[in-house]
């Protein structure tokens, strides 16, 4: 059945699902679609200047296009058919960017806010409507300090980590794989309310589960955790066991709950730290402008042109999401930021090339967090693989007794956002938004 209580039989007798994306997996395992049925595709700038690892580039950016003169603010523009400079849009929710014609009037430079460009990679980007061509309002206004976004990302079968991503900060939803995941809210409203699940699946839980002592064995942010520690990938999509056994999903919830706080940053909880003795440090300051990364496994060192950091695990040398090592992947993006190239390596133009200012102090440390994250994020792998094993030998709670629950097939209006405004919203050209 599917969320419009249509479901149509294959020629193979499976049975399919009429909605796209949505379908009944046939081994007793939920899809993430139906447990967490509202998401939203990723962000699309249109144009690659407007985001980057670095805020004093983007302001550097944001000042020389709005300073040109028309023609060549046009040409460093880079204008698609979705924005121009000519173009005017509502104001971003909860930002107070301009909503004029950025050629008529640009207005000061919007504050960078960090978002999470793609699995692990923590950048920045320029929070106006104006130069965004698919900027998702919907999870603009949702984002929040009680909100916590899953982000979906192909997966290839060598890859050891989760098959989700978790984090507090606003997602582009990139993959390195190449196919963009979809991006879950885990609440539909400001405020950690009306979580995005299935409607009664949380009673539904509590009914099969109960018992437990723990206050939070049962919220919100235990199904996300849940969801983190036992979401498995498929061609289909993600697809989640569901147990039948309290102590399985206490047990499982607990690892969802230490991947979150990995994952996140310390965001929900302390701040990642490995142990003393393991903990990565600069053995040789690294170089303003590096071009080459290279892994030395004698000495768990890693090599950034003349720099040198350990110790650094193999494990978090090796971390791949979507078959790409996520250190090289982060350091490529850094490297062509610092030199002024394209992360492909061709030489940048326009407004891409303006403002590379070598390799700054913040960089290195956040190399140094993303290493301690990778090495631990690789220790939960024993963890996951006992929570497998024993979803594997164990009853599951299928999409059979949640259709017999009412759980599923989820409401359609469950896929679609809340209605949220909660004030007027500025429209094109300072007019406001009819509620």
């Amino acid at each position: 059945m599917t969320a419009h209580g249509t479901a149509a039989a294959g020629g193979d007798g499976n049975i399919r699902s009429s909605s796209p994306g949505t379908s009944v997996p046939p081994d007793g395992l939920v899809s993430l679609d139906e447990l967490m049925p509202w998401s939203v595709r990723p962000l699309r700038t249109g144009r690659a200047w407007v985001s980057g690892p670095d805020p004093v580039v983007l302001r550097a950016r944001w000042e020389r296009v709005a300073a040109a003169e028309a023609a060549e603010q046009e040409r460093l523009f880079a204008p698609t058919r979705s924005r121009t400079p000519h173009t005017s849009v509502a104001a971003l929710p909860g930002r107070s960017a301009g909503t004029g014609r950025f050629a008529r009037d640009p207005g000061p430079c919007p504050d960078p806010v960090r978002i999470l460009h793609g699995p692990y990679d923590e950048q920045w980007l320029l929070p106006d409507h104006r130069l965004i061509d698919a900027a998702r309002p919907e999870l603009w206004r949702v984002a929040d300090g009680q909100q916590l976004f899953a982000v979906d990302h192909s997966s290839a079968p060598e890859d050891a980590g989760p098959a989700l991503s978790v984090t507090a900060l606003l997602p582009a939803g990139h993959s390195p794989a190449g196919r963009p995941g979809r991006i879950r809210p885990l609440y539909r409203r400001p405020g950690g309310t009306e979580p995005n699940l299935a409607p009664g699946l949380l009673d539904l839980l509590r009914r099969r589960l109960g018992g437990s002592e723990a206050p939070d064995a049962f919220t919100p942010e235990a199904v996300l955790a849940w969801t983190l520690a036992a979401a498995r990938p498929s061609p289909a999509g993600l697809r989640v066991p569901l147990p039948a056994g309290a102590e399985v999903w206490s047990s499982g919830v607990a690892l969802g709950r230490e991947l979150m706080r990995l994952q996140s940053r310390g965001a929900r909880g302390e701040r990642p730290r490995l142990p003393g003795g393991r903990r990565p440090y600069v053995r040789a300051a690294l170089p303003a402008r590096p071009t080459e990364l290279v892994y030395d496994a004698g000495d768990e060192a890693l090599i950034v042109g003349d720099g040198r950091i350990s110790p650094v695990p193999a494990a978090a040398w090796e971390f791949t999401v979507g078959g790409v090592r996520v250190l090289e992947l982060w350091f490529g993006r850094r490297a062509a930021a610092a030199s002024g190239r394209r992360p492909d390596g061709a030489s940048a133009d326009g407004l891409d090339a303006v403002g590379a200012r070598g390799w700054p102090r913040e960089w290195t440390s956040e190399l140094l967090e993303l290493i301690t994250v990778l090495a631990l994020l690789d220790g939960t792998a024993g963890p996951r693989e006992d929570v497998r094993a024993r979803l594997e030998s164990g009853p599951l709670i299928g999409p059979a007794e949640l259709r017999a629950a009412g759980v599923l097939p989820v409401p359609p209006s469950a896929r679609r956002p809340a209605s949220v405004l909660g004030h007027q919203e500025e429209g094109p050209e300072g007019q406001f938004a009819l509620l």
